[in-house]
C-alpha cells in the first residue's frame, strides 16, 4: 500500500521537472543526478506541517533491498526540508524503477550510521566534501521495505 493524499510540488522548478518526468517514464528518464551519471530515487513523504505528499529526489544509495537517505542538504548548516517529514511520518514510498514502494524510515544511530555513511561515501563521494562544510554530523536515515 502506498501513501495517499494531497500532492503538494515542491517551490524548486527543477524538483517538479525531475519528479514529473522520473513518474512518468516509470524510472526510465531523469534518474540521475542533473548533469551526471549518477542514480537517483525518489521519495515521497507526508509533509510535517501540511500533512501533503511531498516527493524528493534523492541520490541511490542502497544495499541488500536497504536504502540511505543522506540528509546533506549540500552541507549547509541546516537539515532539509524532509528531514521532519521522516520523523514525524516515518512510513514512505520510495520509487528506485516502474513503481513507489512503501518502506519504514528509521535514523541510524552509532556504528550502524558510520557504516552506512561510508556506504553513501563510497557510493557518491561527494557527501565527504558537504560534510566538511558543516559543523552538524549529517543525518543519515534507513529505509527499510515495508512486508506485503
Amino acid at each position: 500500500m502506498t501513501l495517499e493524499g494531497e500532492y503538494e510540488p515542491s517551490s524548486q522548478q527543477w524538483v517538479r521537472d525531475q519528479v514529473a518526468a522520473y513518474e512518468a517514464s516509470g524510472g526510465r528518464e531523469a534518474n540521475t543526478l542533473r548533469g551526471s551519471d549518477d542514480p537517483i530515487v525518489v521519495i515521497t513523504s507526508v509533509g510535517s506541517k501540511s500533512g501533503k505528499l511531498r516527493k524528493n529526489p534523492v541520490m541511490r544509495v542502497e544495499k541488500d533491498g536497504v536504502y540511505a537517505a543522506i540528509a546533506s542538504k549540500g552541507g549547509a548548516a541546516d537539515n532539509p526540508s524532509w528531514y521532519a517529514n521522516f520523523v514525524a511520518h516515518p512510513l514512505v514510498d520510495l520509487q528506485d524503477g516502474p513503481e513507489p514502494k512503501p518502506y519504514k524510515v528509521r535514523l541510524a544511530e552509532g556504528e550502524e550510521r558510520q557504516r552506512w555513511w561510508d556506504h553513501a561515501v563510497a557510493t557518491w563521494p561527494t557527501y565527504a566534501s558537504y560534510q566538511e562544510k558543516t559543523d552538524r554530523e549529517i543525518p543519515v536515515f534507513l529505509l527499510e521495505p515495508v512486508a506485503d
